[in-house]
């Protein structure tokens, strides 16, 4: 392996994660034939076939998934090796992959503003998906950290609290409990609800809460993304329980409310996680550390306190600010 060079390790790489010799060239800015020809050469050098094609699928043998995973450790240990120098040259530069879950779409993106400031050198990587994903991201060690609602309980992970992640009970401001109050969870799961797939953290807590009081929910739809069920609860066809973060954007509306429901708000955490055993980057370690600091003063009234909503995730402080803003809106 000596006369493998780190090209052709790369180019490897990118066709093993993606098993597309087509989507590893358009990632690496490569010819096809290119990216075959370094394949040819690497599988020559090993003596071994890395790769086999099974009808029109690429598959990784044995061998393959040996040297992915060495291709994994290299990679990694100069990435080390680069953001250490800069950190000794007193600048934090390379790269941080992160990867979180959707909901988390809503805030995390107000936090990489204020840290790629204060880091310009740093490149950022941000990959949005459902938690299934994200729960295979961390198996194969893709990323740096993962944000997720739910820490895994079936995995060895480091786990680090940083904000809290309140879930709200949603409905059309039209409906009948919209100006009920200290609705129990009784009536509450009368009602039809819109959830998230199955297997969505947000779904998990939710169930498990019902679970707790002796109550199962009527699903009426399951949508695969926070802005299709708030868009359904506004259309009238359900309630819903999604995080308050997910109303960060939010104008004052009517079509939305949040239902004073007992038990409600359900008090979450968001969690940074990452592989117990794994050697965080200088970068990565950076945003850890800044997520724990600066998370801390991020005001949640900016997607709680919004006119037409019931900040019933706020504290009292905040509420009596709210409703003394809403009674001079209304005036």
């Amino acid at each position: 392996m000596k006369h493998a060079t780190l090209h052709q390790l790369r180019v490897f790489e990118a066709v093993a994660r993606n098993l597309s010799f087509t989507r590893a060239a358009e990632e690496l800015h490569l010819t096809q034939p290119t990216v075959s020809i370094q394949i040819r050469q690497l599988t020559d050098i090993v003596g071994l076939p890395m790769l086999e094609q099974v009808g029109k699928r690429i598959h990784l043998t044995e061998v393959g998934r040996e040297l992915l995973a060495v291709c994994h450790e290299i990679f990694d240990g100069l990435s080390r090796f680069e953001m250490l120098v800069s950190d000794m040259k007193g600048v934090k530069a390379g790269k941080l992959r992160l990867a979180v879950i959707t909901t988390a779409k809503y805030f995390v993106p107000r936090l990489l503003g204020p840290f790629c400031d204060l880091y310009p050198g740093i490149d950022v990587s941000l990959k949005v998906t459902n938690r299934e994903r994200i729960l295979q991201r961390l198996m194969d060690n893709e990323d740096d950290l993962y944000i997720l609602g739910q820490p895994p309980e079936h995995m060895d992970m480091q786990v680090e609290p940083f904000l809290e992640n309140p879930l709200v009970v949603l409905a059309h401001g039209g409906h009948p409990l919209a100006r009920e109050k200290n609705i129990s969870i009784k009536r509450l799961a009368e009602e039809p609800f819109l959830m998230r797939e199955a297997g969505s953290g947000t779904r998990l807590a939710t169930e498990r809460f019902f679970a707790e009081q002796g109550l199962s929910l009527k699903v009426r739809m399951e949508l695969g993304s926070n802005e299709a069920i708030k868009q359904a609860v506004a259309g009238g066809l359900g309630v819903a329980v999604l995080s308050a973060h997910t109303l960060a954007l939010e104008k004052s509306s009517d079509e939305l409310v949040v239902l004073d429901v007992e038990g409600f708000p359900i008090r979450r955490q968001w969690y940074a996680v990452y592989a117990r055993d794994k050697q965080l980057t200088v970068v990565a370690r950076a945003f850890l550390d800044f997520l724990l600091h600066e998370s801390q003063k991020i005001s949640l009234s900016y997607m709680k306190c919004i006119p037409g909503f019931q900040a019933l995730a706020c504290d009292d402080k905040c509420k009596k600010k709210c409703a003394k803003r809403d009674r001079a809106n209304s005036g």
